[in-house]
């Protein structure tokens, strides 16, 4: 069983179950138990879960679950019940280094998104199975609390990626350019929204987060305006697999002059991020009040790291890529 010293979703100390803030915010206001009350190894093969991993995405089965809060429990959805929140276990992929730690660095990462830096994320946190295993929380945005769901596309459909345009590897394919071109063409108040997806690459630039794919990106409809939808699969990538600074084959775009450093290296630094944000049409100001934050490893995202669910080597691993991150974006270039 699991020793729960810290709110197992916003990770403030002195709480063996759900926080107040995160009961209201994640569960929406429902007391729930942080064990589950199954252990979704023994249903990897399961008919019904394979089912339910399916009704999660159509692009085909991915280690996501629906899930539904009932009787103060967390539970896999029915297959006519709407999920309200999605479940995502330790990968089953025995290749991935240190997998069982995936959980808890998403929702590390995604903590650190949110507390440290204001960046608007899908609620989240961590459950755990009876045998203490951690488990990957996140409420849906596109569910409103009557059960209607909001229309929301994300960007490798909006780009026009697909399987059939780009091979499998399509959501890979492209740049941030791209997305950032797709905003300014989908979303009335783009500048707004435009800041917003800038940060969001710096981030997980800093974050050593390199899936963020077409597909992690989304507009969403609130009212009759489309908008960037809150950040979701946020994640140190650095941790389990050896991979690309960014997550997207052309880089933040291929037309960006690059800094010396970069050429140097291969590595961006400070000044690619500033070029990259005057190319998709931000203040400059703006752009050097965003990247100013991303200087130094904040005291806050070290105490979240220290309060988190990752192992006591995991949490070193994690400090340590993000300090390499950090020496490599404030390179001085020539």
């Amino acid at each position: 069983m699991t020793d729960i010293k810290n709110c197992p979703s916003i990770l403030k100390e002195g709480y063996d179950t759900y926080s107040p803030k995160a009961v209201k915010e994640l569960f929406g206001g429902v007391r729930v138990k942080p064990f589950l009350g199954f252990d979704i190894d023994e249903f990897r093969n399961v008919k019904e879960i394979v089912e339910a991993m399916h009704r999660i995405s159509v692009s085909g089965v991915q280690e996501k679950f629906p899930g539904v809060i009932s009787a103060g429990e967390i539970r896999i959805s029915g297959e006519n019940e709407r999920s309200t929140h999605i479940l995502k276990p330790a990968p089953w992929d025995k290749t991935l280094r240190d997998r069982k730690q995936i959980p808890a660095n998403e929702h590390l990462t995604m903590q650190i998104a949110s507390q440290v830096y204001g960046i608007l994320t899908a609620y989240n946190g961590l459950c755990f199975t009876a045998k203490g295993q951690p488990v990957y929380i996140t409420r849906r945005f596109d569910i409103l609390p009557d059960g209607s769901k909001l229309p929301m596309e994300d960007f490798a459909s909006l780009i026009g990626k697909n399987e059939q345009t780009a091979g499998k590897q399509y959501k890979y394919s492209g740049s941030y350019e791209d997305i950032a071109k797709a905003i300014r063409t989908n979303v009335a108040a783009w500048m707004v929204d435009m800041e917003r997806f800038y940060e969001l690459v710096v981030f997980n630039y800093i974050y050593a987060n390199g899936d963020a794919h077409l597909k992690n990106f989304s507009l969403i409809r609130v009212g009759q305006d489309y908008r960037l939808a809150p950040a979701y699969d946020l994640l140190n990538t650095g941790l389990h697999v050896e991979g690309m600074d960014l997550g997207l084959n052309d880089g933040l775009s291929p037309d960006i002059e690059k800094s010396d450093v970069f050429e140097r290296t291969g590595h961006p630094c400070r000044l690619d991020f500033k070029r990259f944000g005057v190319i998709i049409g931000l203040v400059r100001k703006r752009i050097d009040r965003i990247l100013d934050k991303y200087t130094a490893f904040p005291e806050k995202a070290k105490s979240l790291v220290d309060h988190s669910y990752l192992s006591e080597k995991a949490k070193r691993n994690y400090i340590s890529i993000v300090n390499e991150r950090i020496s490599r974006f404030i390179r001085e270039s020539e």
